[in-house]
């Protein structure tokens, strides 16, 4: 497989080192300082390219995979408002996009655990519910891709919360998603439900970028050949409903 990295920060040269060990070839890494590499041919010839960049810059360079005909594995979040565009895209122009708010197998195995106890919960209106994430410093958005994600499937649950907001604070119907930054914290991503008499929570700890790397790698040993918008639902089967 021949893969062009966008974003060349610690996650991207992790990306790398599982590419190596899984024997395939990088062909092109683009980062901030050269972005006209984008019209390169080592570029074009990419079977597939791996984005993790900053929320800022995503959406152009999703356009610009696009443009060239590369299938995209997008690792950045803190640009979902643009979501559908990408989605009509994949319909209407036969392209090829996978996203998870998170590579990591283990998150991805708690997303299906939140989305099942959300939905056990809807009958006990007596436990109240919030979300919160602890990152380090460096991450740029907040909240979280993934407790957004996660504040999502409890939301399609639960008919006692309406909306999420970010923050500790909240109305009845809110449903609150808290942001902590600090040090080199990986990723710690909680659920709490809470009643006058006990309280029941998960949690996922990432421990390091390796696991969230090699989930992105094998994104993309799916994605290429593929076509439309595609996810770690389809990836490792995982049924929620």
């Amino acid at each position: 497989m021949k893969v062009a990295l966008i974003g060349y920060g610690k996650m991207g040269k992790a990306i790398e080192m599982i590419l190596n060990e899984r024997g395939h070839t990088v062909v092109k890494v683009i980062d901030v300082d050269n972005q006209e590499d984008f019209q390169s041919e080592a570029f074009r010839d990419a079977d597939v390219a791996i984005e993790f960049s900053v929320p800022s810059a995503a959406y152009d360079n999703y356009m610009k995979c696009f443009a060239a005909g590369i299938p995209v594995v997008a690792g950045t979040t803190g640009w979902l408002d643009r979501m559908e565009d990408i989605k009509t895209i994949c319909k209407t122009e036969d392209k090829t996009f996978f996203y998870a708010p998170n590579y990591s197998l283990g998150v991805n195995i708690f997303f299906a655990v939140n989305a099942f106890l959300a939905k056990l919960m809807n009958r006990f209106p007596e436990y109240d519910v919030s979300v919160s994430e602890v990152h380090h410093i460096h991450k740029l958005d907040a909240p979280s891709g993934t407790a957004i994600a996660i504040a999502e499937d409890i939301l399609k649950q639960l008919d006692r919360k309406r909306h999420w907001t970010a923050g500790s604070s909240h109305q009845p119907d809110d449903l609150p998603v808290e942001s902590i930054r600090e040090g080199e914290i990986a990723g710690i991503h909680d659920v709490v439900y809470e009643s006058d008499a006990d309280s029941i929570l998960i949690r996922h700890s990432s421990k390091s970028r390796v696991g969230l790397a090699l989930g992105a790698v094998l994104a993309a040993e799916f994605t290429v050949g593929k076509k439309g918008f595609l996810g770690m639902k389809e990836m490792l089967g995982i049924v929620t409903e």
